[in-house]
């Protein structure tokens, strides 16, 4: 008989997960308060991060913390309402950044980054998606030689055990491949088997379409309530009641909300960040996507002009928006590259949800048959939701996934 499977959130995780598994042949209905892709997938800095095998770690050095902790730089901002309630998961997030126990998280972090690529191509591909995505890989800036040296150290340790792909960029090179660079620019990394997307949200909403065109079923509307029944499961919402066989918790931020009254308590915590579109200069458009890496704010040419994305705030998840960051990355930007004028009415702002070992969580709760969990990606949503839905069909297929997926167990938080 076949199953009905209820996937709680349209993101790029969410999706990825309904397409996956209709299909493998089950009945899905996929749920949102939103349309696919308009939450925090619709507001990142599309990238497929193929490179991005190491998380982000807390950082330890004391030249770091005291730059952040005046709370004036654009990379890291904090709200102290934020850190405190967040004190417990901020607390192991430091404690995980530590030498000896990063390295360990490391490996099973890039297992997921490596299928990411792969896995993106086969949706892509299915959902006739192609034109949204460029394969010229994007350029990460520096400014001094020591920043440099020691990423390019990384890159050659990530080429080696990961497969990424990079070449050194040196100044002369940067000025043919991306006109227009400030003279700040020593020269640049190129990570070349990484991918980018023209605007993010249409990528999400291109893999819904394909989902429904399977046969899946979308439904605007709120999850309220999750109940365990003697059949499986019943989800009150905002318009109706779906009784499904099992549920799939892919809510990114808002994940914790529903699962606290079935007692998981998960240490969850938010890296909010924000993003304004800005008009292309006419004589020497923006061509790739740059991160000016020391400073740390990206500059994307997306179809509604030059998109800037910051760094991380922390901060509570509905906290009301702190532009400061957004503007201090502006007035960076203006002297790193010609961006125009101010595209949107307001800034955008989103979450991304962390987990205190930086790991995302996929996989079966241990408590409740039938209830499933994929979310805590972190930076890195938008990057492993295909590889993340075919992982977790494999897993309530009954089937082997062909990497451990023991790390990214809940189990490990309760």
């Amino acid at each position: 008989m076949q199953r009905h499977t209820l996937v709680v959130g349209a993101g790029m995780v969410g999706v990825s997960i309904a397409w996956h598994l209709q299909q493998r042949g089950h009945k899905v209905t996929l749920i949102d308060r939103r349309s696919p892709g308009d939450e925090t997938s619709f507001g990142n800095a599309g990238i497929i991060q193929r490179e991005a095998v190491a998380p982000y770690a807390f950082p330890h050095d004391i030249g770091t913390l005291l730059r952040v902790l005046p709370n004036r730089s654009v990379d890291i901002r904090y709200r102290p309402s934020g850190m405190w309630h967040s004190a417990s998961p901020l607390y192991h997030y430091w404690r995980n950044a530590f030498p000896d126990r990063y390295r360990k998280i490391v490996p099973a972090y890039a297992a997921l980054i490596m299928r990411s690529t792969e896995a993106h191509d086969r949706m892509i591909k299915a959902s006739g998606a192609e034109h949204l995505v460029e394969k010229k890989g994007w350029l990460q800036l520096f400014r001094t030689h020591k920043a440099w040296d020691q990423a390019l150290a990384d890159a050659q340790s990530y080429a080696k055990d990961y497969g990424v792909e990079y070449a050194r960029i040196d100044r002369s090179e940067l000025d043919r491949m991306q006109p227009g660079l400030s003279s700040a620019v020593m020269g640049a990394i190129h990570w070349q088997n990484s991918w980018t997307v023209k605007f993010p949200g249409d990528l999400v909403k291109a893999y819904a379409h394909a989902f429904e065109q399977m046969g899946g079923q979308y439904q605007q509307t709120e999850l309220k309530a999750l109940h365990k029944t003697t059949q499986g499961w019943s989800a009150t919402t905002s318009t109706d009641t779906i009784n499904a066989d099992d549920v799939v918790i892919a809510l990114g931020p808002w994940a914790g909300d529903y699962l606290k009254p079935l007692g998981y308590h998960l240490p969850l915590f938010v890296k909010r960040g924000y993003h304004m579109h800005y008009q292309q200069p006419s004589d020497q458009p923006l061509q790739y996507w740059i991160m000016d890496s020391e400073i740390g704010y990206l500059l994307e040419p997306m179809t509604s002009g030059i998109r800037l994305t910051t760094g991380a705030e922390l901060a509570d998840r509905d906290d009301q928006p702190h532009y400061d960051q957004l503007t201090a990355a502006e007035t960076e930007a203006r002297s790193l590259f010609n961006i125009g004028e101010r595209v949107d009415a307001q800034p955008w702002k989103g979450a991304r949800p962390c987990t205190p070992d930086m790991k995302p969580i996929i996989g079966p709760t241990p408590k409740h048959p039938g209830l499933w969990l994929a979310f805590g990606h972190a930076h890195q949503g938008f990057t492993l939701g295909p590889a993340t839905g075919e992982l977790l069909a494999m897993m309530m297929a009954g089937e082997t996934p062909p990497i451990d997926m023991t790390p990214y167990s809940v189990t490990r938080f309760l």
